[in-house]
């Protein structure tokens, strides 16, 4: 089931939130949880600071161990 929403100023505050959010009515009684989309991206308008160029140079770098060597280590002590 879905439920279309046309009021700007709710889909403004919902477009702020993150994560699992409590609905309730006016009495405060939940009635359901709203699971919203999109965690980790920036808002809307907002620009990276980082290039596509910079972000993939970035990548590159890799520190700390493989996870195929922790996983070994893990094992290993049992």
């Amino acid at each position: 089931m879905s439920i279309t929403i046309s009021d700007p100023v709710l889909l403004t505050e919902i477009s702020r939130l993150s994560g699992l959010v409590e609905v309730k009515d006016p009495q405060g009684r939940v009635i359901g949880t709203l699971s919203v989309q999109g965690e980790g991206k920036m808002p809307a308008g907002t620009k990276s600071p980082f290039t596509v160029d910079a972000l993939a140079e970035l990548r590159k770098d890799q520190t700390g161990r493989p996870l195929a060597d922790i996983l070994r280590d893990l094992q290993a002590r049992q």
